[in-house]
């Protein structure tokens, strides 16, 4: 059996700009973690735990319950963090080797936000946590298939209310997907929540989570502060450590989607270098946003 640990990529919200005042969330939403063999889940959790208390022994000192304490993701790929605490990319770099080595792969699976007011983009926030979700599961179902293996998917607490909103809807899609595919039957369980504090491998999701957002980041933004992820995580950037599923998926664009090892690639398709200057450099950002904003519209559209 495989275990896949996933935790979310960025938030639902709308995305106007990194500058707007109200809607300045992640340019995309979606899913991302880690997926190893049932016999390599304790042994990699215990590896983690290990690593992090090292890591961060100065931290857990006054810790009543060290075990139970957890540094997220997002604390730790922060715009300076390659500069100010170079041992935690070091530990993270680690990690992901050791991973693989343990016959385990990273996921990811994100949609590109369209941009603009919720009003603007037609935003139905459920909708687009559930769409990340079921693709997500599609995904992991066809990478257990290409293995031989059956499926357990495993994610962060949420609240009971928003569990008893997701359960149904994931059970269902399950179901109703295994008429005409073959690999939903791998996974033999809706995706079951467990609380992060308890689970070191959820933790080590929220981890590669944060890294494939602040990729994303920096594959979708021009001004992006991240570029030195795809420079300092060198395992995610090099061979063979992706289940072969993963994607970024964009909107509308006329590029190819982003897969596997590319949304580490310093090379963005959205931005490459040009000699001279592009015409957008001469307009102001605020206009342009307003326009691919309405143009995103579905009512201006026939």
């Amino acid at each position: 059996m495989l275990l896949a640990y996933i935790d979310e990529i960025g938030e639902t919200g709308a995305l106007v700009a990194k500058t707007d005042v109200r809607y300045n969330t992640s340019s995309a939403f979606g899913y991302a973690g880690l997926v190893l063999p049932e016999d390599s889940a304790r042994a990699f959790g215990a590896i983690f735990t290990r690593e992090k208390r090292a890591l961060f022994a100065t931290d857990l000192a006054g810790e009543d319950n060290p075990g139970q304490w957890e540094r997220k993701g997002a604390d730790i790929f922060r715009p300076t963090t390659h500069q100010k605490y170079p041992q935690q990319i070091r530990v993270f770099n680690a990690l992901v080797k050791r991973l693989i080595a343990l016959g385990g792969r990273v996921f990811y699976y994100a949609d590109e936000k369209p941009i603009g007011t919720p009003k603007q983009t037609d935003l139905n926030v459920e909708e687009r946590e559930s769409a990340a979700m079921r693709e997500s599961l599609n995904r992991l179902c066809r990478h257990a298939e290409v293995q031989d293996k059956n499926l357990m998917v495993l994610l962060d607490q949420i609240n009971e209310s928003q569990r008893a909103k997701r359960l149904p809807n994931m059970y269902g899609h399950i179901l109703s997907r295994t008429a005409e595919r073959q690999e939903m039957k791998r996974i033999i369980e809706p995706p079951m929540h467990v609380d992060s504090i308890l689970s070191a491998n959820i933790q080590f999701a929220d981890w590669i989570a944060a890294a494939a957002t602040r990729a994303i980041d920096y594959q979708l933004i021009e001004s992006s502060v991240y570029e030195w992820v795809t420079s300092e995580l060198a395992p995610l950037r090099n061979g063979h450590g992706f289940t072969y599923e993963s994607k970024l998926h964009l909107h509308q664009r006329a590029i190819p989607d982003i897969n596997s090892t590319e949304l580490f690639s310093n090379k963005r398709r959205l931005f490459p270098s040009v000699a001279g200057q592009r015409v957008s450099a001469s307009v102001d950002p605020a206009v342009l946003r307003r326009i691919y904003g309405a143009a995103q519209n579905p009512h201006n559209r026939k």
